[in-house]
Protein backbone atom coordinates (compact mmCIF):
# COMPACT_ATOMS: atom_id res chain seq x y z
CA UNK A 1 0.00 0.00 0.00
CA UNK A 2 1.70 3.08 -0.55
CA UNK A 3 2.11 5.82 1.81
CA UNK A 4 1.03 9.62 1.59
CA UNK A 5 2.42 12.42 3.99
CA UNK A 6 1.86 12.49 7.41
CA UNK A 7 -0.04 16.17 6.71
CA UNK A 8 -2.32 14.68 4.42
CA UNK A 9 -3.25 12.05 6.54
CA UNK A 10 -3.53 14.72 9.04
CA UNK A 11 -6.11 16.09 6.63
CA UNK A 12 -7.91 13.67 5.51
CA UNK A 13 -8.75 12.35 9.25
CA UNK A 14 -9.62 15.87 10.39
CA UNK A 15 -11.88 16.73 8.06
CA UNK A 16 -13.17 13.50 7.74
CA UNK A 17 -14.36 13.81 11.91
CA UNK A 18 -15.53 17.15 11.41
CA UNK A 19 -17.79 16.20 9.08
CA UNK A 20 -19.42 13.67 11.18
CA UNK A 21 -19.95 15.77 13.87
CA UNK A 22 -21.39 18.40 10.98
CA UNK A 23 -24.34 15.59 10.02
CA UNK A 24 -25.51 15.88 14.00
CA UNK A 25 -25.33 19.98 13.95
CA UNK A 26 -26.87 19.80 10.26
CA UNK A 27 -29.77 17.55 11.51
CA UNK A 28 -30.15 19.28 14.90
CA UNK A 29 -30.37 22.66 12.48
CA UNK A 30 -32.77 21.20 10.29
CA UNK A 31 -34.57 19.22 12.89
CA UNK A 32 -34.57 21.51 15.86
CA UNK A 33 -36.03 24.00 13.66
CA UNK A 34 -38.97 22.58 11.91
CA UNK A 35 -37.42 23.30 8.64
CA UNK A 36 -37.59 19.56 7.62
CA UNK A 37 -39.93 16.58 8.90
CA UNK A 38 -37.51 13.55 9.63
CA UNK A 39 -38.66 11.38 7.09
CA UNK A 40 -37.81 14.01 4.17
CA UNK A 41 -34.76 15.34 5.82
CA UNK A 42 -33.19 11.07 5.59
CA UNK A 43 -34.97 10.32 2.12
CA UNK A 44 -32.75 13.54 1.03
CA UNK A 45 -30.03 12.92 3.05
CA UNK A 46 -29.47 9.26 1.61
CA UNK A 47 -30.86 10.04 -2.32
CA UNK A 48 -28.23 12.93 -2.21
CA UNK A 49 -25.04 11.03 -0.74
CA UNK A 50 -25.62 8.24 -3.16
CA UNK A 51 -25.93 10.66 -5.89
CA UNK A 52 -22.78 12.84 -4.83
CA UNK A 53 -21.11 9.02 -4.11
CA UNK A 54 -21.95 8.43 -8.01
CA UNK A 55 -20.82 11.24 -9.44
CA UNK A 56 -17.32 10.86 -7.55
CA UNK A 57 -16.68 7.24 -8.45
CA UNK A 58 -17.46 7.67 -12.27
CA UNK A 59 -14.70 10.55 -12.19
CA UNK A 60 -12.45 8.39 -9.74
CA UNK A 61 -12.92 4.81 -11.65
CA UNK A 62 -12.97 5.00 -16.01
CA UNK A 63 -14.60 1.50 -15.78
CA UNK A 64 -17.42 2.86 -13.03
CA UNK A 65 -20.68 2.32 -14.32
CA UNK A 66 -24.54 0.50 -13.55
CA UNK A 67 -22.63 -3.11 -13.46
CA UNK A 68 -20.18 -1.69 -11.49
CA UNK A 69 -22.11 -0.77 -8.48
CA UNK A 70 -24.42 -2.53 -8.51
CA UNK A 71 -22.67 -5.61 -7.94
CA UNK A 72 -21.31 -3.88 -4.77
CA UNK A 73 -22.56 -3.37 -1.67
CA UNK A 74 -24.33 -5.49 -0.49
CA UNK A 75 -28.68 -5.58 0.67
CA UNK A 76 -27.18 -6.31 4.62
CA UNK A 77 -24.96 -3.14 4.33
CA UNK A 78 -28.06 -0.72 2.84
CA UNK A 79 -30.34 -2.21 5.54
CA UNK A 80 -28.01 -1.56 8.48
CA UNK A 81 -26.96 2.27 6.48
CA UNK A 82 -30.50 3.29 6.57
CA UNK A 83 -31.64 2.10 9.74
CA UNK A 84 -28.69 4.25 11.11
CA UNK A 85 -29.68 7.33 9.19
CA UNK A 86 -33.09 6.86 9.72
CA UNK A 87 -33.34 6.44 13.67
CA UNK A 88 -30.52 9.35 13.71
CA UNK A 89 -32.88 11.79 12.08
CA UNK A 90 -36.28 10.71 14.33
CA UNK A 91 -33.66 10.69 17.36
CA UNK A 92 -32.45 14.29 16.58
CA UNK A 93 -36.02 15.70 16.96
CA UNK A 94 -35.96 15.12 20.65
CA UNK A 95 -32.18 15.75 21.48
CA UNK A 96 -29.77 18.01 21.52
CA UNK A 97 -26.74 18.06 19.12
CA UNK A 98 -24.08 17.43 22.21
CA UNK A 99 -26.25 14.15 23.81
CA UNK A 100 -27.31 12.91 20.46
CA UNK A 101 -23.73 12.50 19.20
CA UNK A 102 -22.44 11.30 22.22
CA UNK A 103 -24.96 8.39 22.46
CA UNK A 104 -24.64 7.73 19.02
CA UNK A 105 -20.03 7.65 19.28
CA UNK A 106 -20.70 5.89 22.52
CA UNK A 107 -23.09 3.21 21.30
CA UNK A 108 -20.86 2.97 18.14
CA UNK A 109 -17.83 1.55 20.59
CA UNK A 110 -19.68 0.02 22.83
CA UNK A 111 -21.75 -2.17 19.91
CA UNK A 112 -18.19 -3.59 18.35
CA UNK A 113 -16.74 -4.67 21.68
CA UNK A 114 -19.75 -6.63 22.98
CA UNK A 115 -20.12 -8.03 19.35
CA UNK A 116 -16.53 -8.91 20.03
CA UNK A 117 -16.83 -10.46 23.15
CA UNK A 118 -20.22 -12.33 21.64
CA UNK A 119 -17.50 -13.80 19.12
CA UNK A 120 -15.02 -15.16 21.54
CA UNK A 121 -12.45 -12.33 22.31
CA UNK A 122 -11.63 -12.10 25.96
CA UNK A 123 -10.81 -8.63 28.14
CA UNK A 124 -8.90 -8.05 30.22
CA UNK A 125 -9.13 -5.95 33.84
CA UNK A 126 -8.37 -2.94 32.17
CA UNK A 127 -10.55 -3.81 29.26
CA UNK A 128 -13.57 -4.25 31.86
CA UNK A 129 -13.25 -1.29 34.22
CA UNK A 130 -12.97 0.36 30.88
CA UNK A 131 -16.19 -1.25 29.85
CA UNK A 132 -17.94 -0.49 33.31
CA UNK A 133 -17.21 3.22 33.62
CA UNK A 134 -18.74 3.80 30.27
CA UNK A 135 -21.77 2.09 31.03
CA UNK A 136 -22.01 4.31 33.89
CA UNK A 137 -21.86 7.17 31.89
CA UNK A 138 -24.27 5.70 29.97
CA UNK A 139 -26.33 5.19 33.40
CA UNK A 140 -25.42 9.14 34.60
CA UNK A 141 -26.96 10.73 31.37
CA UNK A 142 -30.35 9.29 31.18
CA UNK A 143 -30.92 9.34 35.48
CA UNK A 144 -34.11 11.43 36.25
CA UNK A 145 -33.11 15.07 36.25
CA UNK A 146 -33.95 18.41 34.48
CA UNK A 147 -31.02 17.30 32.27
CA UNK A 148 -32.32 13.88 31.20
CA UNK A 149 -32.45 13.60 27.79
CA UNK A 150 -35.55 11.89 26.18
CA UNK A 151 -36.05 8.55 26.33
CA UNK A 152 -37.41 7.89 22.77
CA UNK A 153 -34.47 10.19 22.23
CA UNK A 154 -32.20 8.19 23.67
CA UNK A 155 -33.53 4.83 22.51
CA UNK A 156 -33.73 5.95 18.69
CA UNK A 157 -30.07 7.27 18.92
CA UNK A 158 -28.83 4.19 20.71
CA UNK A 159 -30.33 2.08 17.93
CA UNK A 160 -28.64 4.26 15.19
CA UNK A 161 -25.54 3.81 17.22
CA UNK A 162 -26.02 -0.04 16.82
CA UNK A 163 -27.00 -0.25 13.22
CA UNK A 164 -23.64 1.75 12.57
CA UNK A 165 -21.52 -0.51 14.60
CA UNK A 166 -23.13 -3.41 12.44
CA UNK A 167 -22.70 -1.36 9.12
CA UNK A 168 -19.08 -0.91 10.29
CA UNK A 169 -18.41 -4.39 11.19
CA UNK A 170 -20.29 -5.41 8.04
CA UNK A 171 -17.87 -3.64 6.12
CA UNK A 172 -14.87 -4.04 7.56
CA UNK A 173 -13.62 -6.60 5.20
CA UNK A 174 -14.71 -5.02 1.72
CA UNK A 175 -11.01 -4.60 -0.47
CA UNK A 176 -13.37 -1.57 -1.88
CA UNK A 177 -14.84 0.34 0.64
CA UNK A 178 -15.80 3.81 -1.32
CA UNK A 179 -17.42 1.46 -3.87
CA UNK A 180 -19.12 -0.83 -1.27
CA UNK A 181 -20.37 2.29 0.06
CA UNK A 182 -21.77 4.03 -2.81
CA UNK A 183 -23.75 0.77 -3.40
CA UNK A 184 -25.19 0.45 -0.40
CA UNK A 185 -26.45 4.44 -0.21
CA UNK A 186 -28.01 3.19 -3.86
CA UNK A 187 -29.65 0.38 -2.55
CA UNK A 188 -31.38 2.20 0.46
CA UNK A 189 -33.61 4.02 -2.44
CA UNK A 190 -36.69 1.05 -2.11
CA UNK A 191 -36.30 2.06 1.71
CA UNK A 192 -36.64 5.52 1.51
CA UNK A 193 -39.64 5.29 -0.59
CA UNK A 194 -41.41 3.58 2.22
CA UNK A 195 -40.28 5.64 4.88
CA UNK A 196 -42.67 8.08 3.74
CA UNK A 197 -45.67 5.83 3.80
CA UNK A 198 -46.66 6.28 7.45
CA UNK A 199 -45.60 9.70 7.85
CA UNK A 200 -46.98 11.14 4.34
CA UNK A 201 -49.68 13.72 6.23
CA UNK A 202 -46.35 14.81 8.74
CA UNK A 203 -44.51 16.31 5.45
CA UNK A 204 -42.56 19.48 6.26
CA UNK A 205 -40.28 20.43 3.73
CA UNK A 206 -38.66 24.39 3.36
CA UNK A 207 -35.99 25.41 1.46
CA UNK A 208 -33.74 26.21 4.47
CA UNK A 209 -34.85 22.62 5.21
CA UNK A 210 -34.16 20.96 2.02
CA UNK A 211 -30.27 22.65 1.62
CA UNK A 212 -29.39 21.58 4.80
CA UNK A 213 -30.41 17.69 4.32
CA UNK A 214 -28.90 18.00 0.77
CA UNK A 215 -25.38 19.17 2.67
CA UNK A 216 -25.87 16.53 5.17
CA UNK A 217 -25.97 13.54 2.20
CA UNK A 218 -23.89 15.28 0.29
CA UNK A 219 -20.93 16.93 1.62
CA UNK A 220 -21.15 15.64 5.15
CA UNK A 221 -21.63 11.83 4.50
CA UNK A 222 -20.46 11.61 1.01
CA UNK A 223 -17.39 13.47 0.99
CA UNK A 224 -17.00 12.70 4.94
CA UNK A 225 -16.52 9.31 3.52
CA UNK A 226 -14.48 9.45 0.93
CA UNK A 227 -12.18 11.43 3.42
CA UNK A 228 -12.00 8.97 6.07
CA UNK A 229 -11.60 5.33 4.22
CA UNK A 230 -8.62 7.58 2.34
CA UNK A 231 -6.95 7.85 6.15
CA UNK A 232 -8.52 4.82 7.33
CA UNK A 233 -6.11 2.75 5.67
CA UNK A 234 -3.05 4.21 7.28
CA UNK A 235 -4.41 4.27 10.98
CA UNK A 236 -4.37 1.43 12.96
CA UNK A 237 -7.68 0.07 14.61
CA UNK A 238 -6.59 1.74 17.86
CA UNK A 239 -6.41 4.89 16.69
CA UNK A 240 -9.75 4.80 14.09
CA UNK A 241 -11.47 4.43 16.93
CA UNK A 242 -9.93 7.08 19.82
CA UNK A 243 -10.19 9.22 17.04
CA UNK A 244 -14.04 8.71 16.44
CA UNK A 245 -13.67 9.65 20.18
CA UNK A 246 -13.44 13.27 19.45
CA UNK A 247 -16.88 13.53 17.27
CA UNK A 248 -19.15 13.89 19.88
CA UNK A 249 -16.64 17.38 21.43
CA UNK A 250 -16.80 18.60 17.99
CA UNK A 251 -20.37 17.95 17.77
CA UNK A 252 -20.82 19.59 21.01
CA UNK A 253 -18.94 22.56 20.22
CA UNK A 254 -20.77 22.80 16.60
CA UNK A 255 -23.87 22.66 18.83
CA UNK A 256 -22.75 25.92 21.50
CA UNK A 257 -21.67 28.23 18.12
CA UNK A 258 -24.15 27.20 15.57
CA UNK A 259 -27.23 26.03 17.15
CA UNK A 260 -27.34 28.18 20.18
CA UNK A 261 -27.76 24.90 22.59
CA UNK A 262 -25.67 25.10 26.10
CA UNK A 263 -23.56 22.51 27.57
CA UNK A 264 -24.49 20.99 30.86
CA UNK A 265 -23.09 19.70 33.97
CA UNK A 266 -24.65 16.54 33.90
CA UNK A 267 -23.55 15.74 29.79
CA UNK A 268 -19.85 17.06 30.54
CA UNK A 269 -19.85 14.16 33.51
CA UNK A 270 -21.35 11.75 31.01
CA UNK A 271 -19.04 12.32 28.49
CA UNK A 272 -15.86 12.28 30.58
CA UNK A 273 -16.94 8.94 31.76
CA UNK A 274 -18.31 7.47 28.34
CA UNK A 275 -15.06 8.48 26.55
CA UNK A 276 -13.04 8.15 28.81
CA UNK A 277 -14.58 4.59 29.82
CA UNK A 278 -14.34 3.16 26.34
CA UNK A 279 -10.35 5.35 25.86
CA UNK A 280 -9.51 3.20 28.95
CA UNK A 281 -11.61 0.25 26.98
CA UNK A 282 -9.05 0.67 23.93
CA UNK A 283 -5.39 1.30 25.84
CA UNK A 284 -6.43 -2.02 27.67
CA UNK A 285 -7.23 -4.06 23.94
CA UNK A 286 -4.00 -2.66 22.83
CA UNK A 287 -1.39 -3.90 25.58
CA UNK A 288 -3.19 -7.00 25.46
CA UNK A 289 -2.61 -7.44 21.73
CA UNK A 290 1.16 -6.16 22.19
CA UNK A 291 2.09 -8.83 25.31
CA UNK A 292 2.16 -12.14 22.45
CA UNK A 293 4.75 -10.09 20.72
CA UNK A 294 6.65 -8.75 23.26
CA UNK A 295 6.67 -12.03 25.51
CA UNK A 296 7.38 -13.95 22.30
CA UNK A 297 10.58 -11.91 21.64
CA UNK A 298 12.09 -12.49 24.90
Amino acid sequence: MPTIPRWRLAGYTVLALIAFAANSVLCRLALGDLSIDAASFTATRLIAGGLMLLVLMSLKERRFNARTWLKSGSIKGALYLFVYAATFSFAYVQLDTATGALILFGTVQLTMVLLSLFRGERMGTLEWIGFGVALAGFVYLILPGLTTPSVTGFVLMMASGIAWGLYTLNGRGSRTPMLDTTGNFVRTAPLVLLLFLPFIDDILITPTGFWLAISSGALASALGYILWYSALPHLTGIQASVYQLSVPLIAALGGVVLVGESLTARLGVATLMLLGGIGLLLWGKRRQAAQPASSGSR
